[in-house]
């Protein structure tokens, strides 16, 4: 008995669990977390299908290049362009899902109690997507690596590997902030059809009205590439960007990408979840 009471209370910051004398359990390590969201993009047959569906795409491309492109374009640039438009548009639901998915399946109240601190949960669904992405890229462009090689087999053509380390990062770039905005609707919106609507109308429709505009009104021409997000990216698809391109690029992305995510955030954390 006296042993008991000069024993140390255990380490406790919570009041309630002071009072019987029992430790605060320690925290889920982040990566726990991050496994355990990548588990869902992978449980369900509609998640399941979206990732495979890049791999089956990517091959579909490469296939359909080999078949139909010249004997002049034949390299390795035509193959990873005709990979990186399904991607385009492929990788920006992933990112969607993984944040709209707690509400769409009403798992979200399991979720943050499991988890409390919703900002790591987060924090876990953007690092989980990110490596989704990169992970898809990576295959993906292996995919045209052997396009490129075949091709060039089938056509009796040289190999050519006409795309530079710089040209492939900033293709990887673009790809990753279109992942950023498709993470920024399922943010902002917390809804999968309504941020899946969100995501067309922001990268097809904008662009449209935008370039519409820009060709009748000359005040617009000039101003576009500082507001208009989308044209702003097109260019990491071009040569090397110039100093004000970047700069465009920037402020573009800051207007478009960080502000409405940081609000969507804002509104995330201090949301009900029923």
């Amino acid at each position: 008995m006296s042993a008991l009471t000069e024993s140390a209370p255990p380490t406790t910051t919570h009041p309630l669990r002071a009072e019987v004398g029992i430790a605060d359990p320690p925290p889920i390590p982040f990566g726990r977390i991050v496994r355990m969201e990548l588990r869902k993009s992978f449980d369900t047959r509609a998640g399941f299908w979206l990732l495979a569906s890049i791999g089956i795409a990517a091959v579909l491309a490469t296939v359909a290049t080999i078949v139909w492109a010249p004997d002049d374009v034949l390299g390795f640039e035509s193959f990873a362009t005709a990979i990186g438009v399904p991607m385009a548009v492929l990788l920006p639901i992933v990112a969607i899902l993984s944040v709209t998915s707690e509400w769409s399946q009403r798992t979200g109240l399991s979720t943050f109690t499991l988890v409390p601190r919703r900002s790591r949960t987060i924090a876990a669904k953007a690092t989980g997507a990110l490596l989704v992405g990169v992970v898809s890229m990576v295959v993906a462009m292996g995919i045209g690596a052997l396009g490129t090689v075949l091709g060039a087999s089938l056509r009796g053509v040289d190999v050519v590997w006409d795309t530079s380390t710089a040209g492939l990062a900033r293709i990887v770039l673009a790809q990753v902030l279109g992942m950023a905005v498709g993470f920024m609707l399922g943010v902002l919106l917390r809804s999968s059809p309504g941020a899946i609507v969100g995501y067309f109308v922001f990268s097809f429709v904008l662009p449209t009205l935008a370039m519409a505009l820009a060709a009748f009104q000359d005040w617009f021409k000039d101003l576009q590439p500082w507001v208009d997000f989308n044209y702003a990216q097109t260019k990491l698809f071009d040569d090397a960007l110039s100093g004000t391109e970047w700069t465009q690029l920037g402020v573009t992305g800051l207007f478009w990408l960080v502000v409405p995510t940081a609000l969507g955030l804002w509104a995330l954390l201090r949301a009900e979840i029923r």
